[in-house]
C-alpha cells in the first residue's frame, strides 16, 4: 500500500536541508542569512505555506514585507501556487499607507488622510521661489534625496544639520540655503495638506505609538511577520516594524549583507547583522548553497567579498544540467575606448543570439544610466532587440495600454472560445502576428510587447476565461509585474538587483565608474564593491567583464577598476575580429 504524503510533507520535501530548517522554524525570531542564488524566496514562501498548511498560521494574520512591488508580486504568486494565497504581501510603504488611510479618519476627527505626493520637485521649486533661491533641476533632485535620507534615517532637522557638514550641500547651495529650502518645503507641504512617501512611514508609526486603540487593532490583525531583503531596511522602517510587533517575537527576516547597495538611501545591514544581539533566542540559518551560477562565477564572487563583514561563502550546487560541458570561466576584456567596448559587447551578444541563446536571457549591466545610450546604439547597429530596465514601464507603453483596453472590452462579450484564440484574435486586430518582423526598430519593439501579452496565456491554469485573464493583466499593471520580453536587457547594477540571466556583460569596469568617482572613504568604496558583487551574481552560465582606457571623447587615461585584480579573472586574447581591442591587461597577483 502506497504511503500517504501530506501537503505539509510535500512542501518540506521540495527544500534542501538548510531551507527545510527555515521552513520548520515557525515560532519565535528567525534570521536567514541567505547568499545570492541560494533560494531564499523559495525558503520563506515554503515556510509561510508550511505554517498555513500545518495550522500554525492563520493566513489572514500573516504579513510578508518587501521593498519593491515586483518582489511583492513574485512572492504573492508563489504563495498562491503553494496554497497560501490569503497571506498579505506588501511593500513597507503600501502596508503603512493602507493603515494610515484606514485609521486617519478615526484619530484625526474625520476626513481622508492627506494626499501623498508622487514627486517632491514641484513643491521644492515653489519653496525655492518663496526663498528667492535659484536652483536647477539636478539640485532639486539632490535636495529631494537628502529629504528622503533624513526622514528614513530618523533624523530631526537639528540632528540633520549636524550631519550636513560631512555630507555637503547640494549643487551650488550653501548649507544655510539647503536647510532653509528643506524647512520651507515642509511648510509648503503642510499648507497644501500633502505628505511625501517618507511621511507615510513616520505618520503611521506615530499613530501606532500615540494611539493605544490603533496599536491594539494592528497587532491583533497581524501576528506573524516575514521581511524579505532585510539588509535594505532603514531606521524608519525598522521602527515601524517594531511597532507592528509590539512585545511579540514572531518575526522572520532574510537578507544578505553583501547585497546592501542602498546605504545612500538610508538602508543599513546593521539590523540584519545585529539580529542575534536583539533576540538572544533567535534561530539563525545560513543559506550558502548557490543554485544559480556555475562554480567559476561563484568563485569570482567569493574572491571579491573575501574577508568582508557579514559576507557568506557561497558553494556552487552540483547541477550538471545548468551548464552543458565544462563551466566557462568569466572573461575580462580591455578596450581602447568606450565606443570600441560597446561595439564589441554588442557583437558578442549578437553571436550568442545567432548561436541559439534567447535574447531575454542576456543582460548588459551598467553603473550609471548615462552609459546606456552608447550600448543602445551599438545593439541597434547589429540588429539586436533590447529593453532598458527602469525606462517606461511595460504596461504604460501606448501599444500595451491599447491592447489591454481591447482585451478588457472583448471580455465583456460572452464567448466559449479557448482563451488563446480570444486573446490572439484581439492582438491580431492590433497588428500582432505569430511570426516576428525582420530587423530591429519600433515595429519589432511593438511586436515584442504584444507577443509578451500573448505569452502570458501559456501561464494561465486550464479553464481561465478571457475576463479572468483581463483581470490578471490589470492586477499585473497595478503591481508592476511585467512579462518577459524577448529582448536583451540594459540595466544599471542597482536596477538588476533580484534578477538573473544566463549571460551577463558587466561593462565600464574602470576607476571613476566602478568605484564611481564620487565614492569617497572606506564605506563608500565597500558599497561599490557590493554593487559589483550583485552584478557578478546575476549571471548563471556566462560572465564577461570589460573596461576601456579612454572615454568616448578620447580625453584622459583610465585605470582598470581596483576590484578586477581581486577577481583574478582569465583574460582572453583580443576579442574575435575586434581590431580596436587593447592588449590583454596583466593580472595582479
Amino acid at each position: 500500500m502506497a504511503e500517504l504524503v501530506s501537503a505539509e510533507d510535500e512542501l518540506l520535501d521540495a527544500l534542501d536541508e538548510e531551507q527545510r530548517v527555515v521552513a520548520e522554524a515557525l515560532i519565535g525570531p528567525v534570521c536567514v542569512l541567505a547568499g545570492a542564488g541560494t533560494g531564499k524566496t523559495r525558503a520563506i514562501t515554503h515556510r509561510i505555506a508550511y505554517g498555513v498548511a500545518s495550522g500554525a498560521y492563520d493566513p489572514a494574520r500573516v504579513m510578508a514585507l518587501t521593498f519593491t512591488s515586483r518582489a511583492a508580486a513574485e512572492i504573492r504568486g508563489r504563495l498562491h501556487a503553494l496554497g497560501a494565497g490569503r497571506v498579505q504581501v506588501r511593500t513597507f510603504h503600501a502596508a503603512a499607507l493602507a493603515q494610515l488611510n484606514h485609521f486617519w479618519p478615526l484619530v484625526a476627527g474625520g476626513g481622508p488622510a492627506p494626499r501623498v505626493l508622487e514627486y517632491k520637485g514641484r513643491l521644492l521649486g515653489h519653496a525655492a521661489e518663496r526663498l528667492k533661491v535659484r536652483v536647477d533641476t539636478a539640485t532639486l533632485r539632490d535636495v529631494a534625496a537628502e529629504i528622503e535620507w533624513r526622514k528614513v534615517s530618523g533624523l530631526g532637522m537639528p540632528a540633520y544639520e549636524a550631519r550636513l557638514a560631512s555630507r555637503g550641500p547640494a549643487g551650488a547651495l550653501s548649507a544655510e540655503q539647503q536647510l532653509a529650502l528643506m524647512q520651507e518645503y515642509e511648510r509648503v507641504k503642510d499648507e497644501r495638506r500633502s505628505m511625501d512617501f517618507e511621511d507615510v512611514l513616520l505618520a503611521t508609526a506615530g499613530m501606532i505609538e500615540s494611539e493605544p486603540s490603533v496599536a491594539m487593532h494592528v497587532r491583533e490583525s497581524y501576528r506573524h511577520f516575514v521581511v524579505d531583503e532585510y539588509q535594505d531596511v532603514s531606521p524608519a522602517q525598522q521602527r515601524l516594524l517594531e511597532l507592528w510587533l509590539g512585545d511579540r517575537k514572531e518575526l522572520c527576516v532574510v537578507g544578505d549583507a553583501s547585497q546592501t547597495i542602498y546605504s545612500f538611501a538610508g538602508a543599513s545591514s546593521e539590523f540584519l547583522l545585529g539580529f542575534e544581539r536583539r533576540y538572544d533566542d533567535a534561530t539563525v540559518v545560513r543559506l550558502e548553497r548557490n543554485y544559480r551560477s556555475t562554480e567559476p562565477i561563484v568563485g569570482a564572487a567569493n574572491r571579491l567579498m573575501r574577508g568582508r563583514s557579514g559576507a557568506l561563502r557561497l558553494e556552487a550546487a552540483a547541477d550538471g544540467a545548468r551548464s552543458n560541458g565544462p563551466a566557462a570561466e568569466p572573461q575580462l576584456f580591455e578596450f581602447a575606448d568606450d565606443l570600441a567596448e560597446a561595439r564589441d559587447v554588442a557583437s558578442r551578444v549578437r553571436a550568442s543570439i545567432d548561436a541559439g541563446a534567447p535574447a531575454a536571457e542576456i543582460a548588459v549591466l551598467l553603473r550609471v544610466n548615462s552609459q546606456s545610450a552608447m550600448y543602445e546604439h551599438a545593439l541597434d547597429e547589429v540588429g539586436v532587440p533590447y529593453r532598458v530596465r527602469g525606462a517606461q514601464r511595460f504596461f504604460d507603453q501606448p501599444d500595451v495600454l491599447k491592447a489591454v483596453h481591447a482585451l478588457r472590452a472583448q471580455a465583456l462579450v460572452p464567448s466559449d472560445e479557448p482563451l488563446f484564440k480570444s486573446v490572439s484574435d484581439v492582438l491580431r486586430s492590433l497588428g500582432w502576428s505569430a511570426h516576428a518582423p525582420e530587423g530591429p526598430g519600433a515595429v519589432r519593439a511593438r511586436w515584442e510587447a504584444l507577443n509578451a501579452l500573448a505569452g502570458l496565456v501559456d501561464e494561465q491554469p486550464p479553464g481561465t476565461t478571457l475576463r479572468q485573464f483581463a483581470d490578471e493583466l490589470r492586477a499585473r499593471a497595478e503591481s508592476h509585474h511585467e512579462p518577459a520580453v524577448q529582448a536583451v536587457t540594459l540595466a544599471t547594477l542597482h536596477s538588476a538587483k533580484g534578477l538573473e540571466w544566463d549571460e551577463v556583460h558587466l561593462v565600464g569596469l574602470s576607476e571613476g565608474l566602478l568605484p564611481i568617482a564620487y565614492a569617497k572613504g572606506l564605506e563608500a568604496i565597500d558599497e561599490e564593491r557590493r554593487l559589483l558583487y550583485v552584478g557578478l551574481t546575476r549571471a548563471r552560465r556566462r560572465l564577461a567583464l570589460s573596461w576601456a582606457r579612454r572615454g568616448q571623447a578620447g580625453r584622459g587615461e583610465r585605470e582598470p577598476s581596483r576590484f578586477l585584480r581581486e577577481l583574478d579573472t582569465r583574460t582572453p586574447g583580443a576579442p574575435g575580429g575586434a581590431s580596436s581591442a587593447a592588449e590583454p591587461p596583466r593580472r595582479a597577483r
